[in-house]
């Protein structure tokens, strides 16, 4: 994978989720880098200060300013209040779908190229740490499994990903899935094996 082939492909995305004006609008970025010719991809975990999805792995981003240009400059703006990584240091390749999560925000995904190595400045009120991970081991079909989550009453199933010193679930998962099948078309979600496993 070299960045030109992944500017190739997230320039070729075409949007297949329904278009909904429902939730609150809000912005993520996946931050990309390649450490030699490997190409890893960044997560934070969030802190337990923070109102939601507190704990969870997730990107950085956040709720769409009325003082922001657009959702990008969200995604950009969030980035480096909650790690430190400066706009100009992202070299935007392209975006995902949007998601509709189950705490109502509706998540615009966009994909970026950072600097390695950089110095991070973590703002640990939100993020308690960072985590990377070479997408390579992402794509493999052991990590990922799917399972029932119960919010507000209601159940359904979500996908979880298992790495040797987190779960990655919920939203992030599911972007994540979305990232892999656009890296890689045989990647398959619908594959997954069930588990009982749950998150608290």
């Amino acid at each position: 994978m070299t960045p030109q082939r992944l500017r190739q492909l997230f320039a070729d995305v075409r949007l297949t989720h329904p278009v909904t004006t429902k939730g609150v609008p809000a912005a993520i970025l996946i931050p990309l880098f390649f450490r030699g010719s490997e190409l890893m991809m960044l997560f934070t975990q969030r802190t337990y200060l923070v109102k939601h999805h507190r704990g969870q792995i997730s990107y950085p981003g956040g709720v769409f300013d009325p003082e922001d240009d657009n959702l990008l400059s969200t995604a950009l703006r969030e980035s480096q209040e909650e790690i430190g990584l400066a706009p100009e240091k992202i070299d935007v390749l392209g975006y995902l779908n949007t998601s509709l999560t189950t705490t109502g925000f509706l998540v615009h995904s966009f994909v970026g190229l950072i600097p390695y190595p950089y110095d991070f400045k973590l703002n640990t009120r939100e993020v308690a740490r960072l985590l990377s991970y070479p997408v390579q081991e992402l794509l493999q079909p052991h990590r990922w499994r799917t399972g029932p989550h119960e919010w507000e009453g209601r159940l359904s199933s979500v996908f979880y990903c298992q790495m040797p010193d987190t779960t990655i679930w919920g939203a992030t998962a599911h972007i994540l899935v979305d990232f892999l099948a656009v890296l890689d078309p045989k990647f398959d979600p619908t594959g997954f094996p069930e588990t009982s496993f749950r998150v608290q």
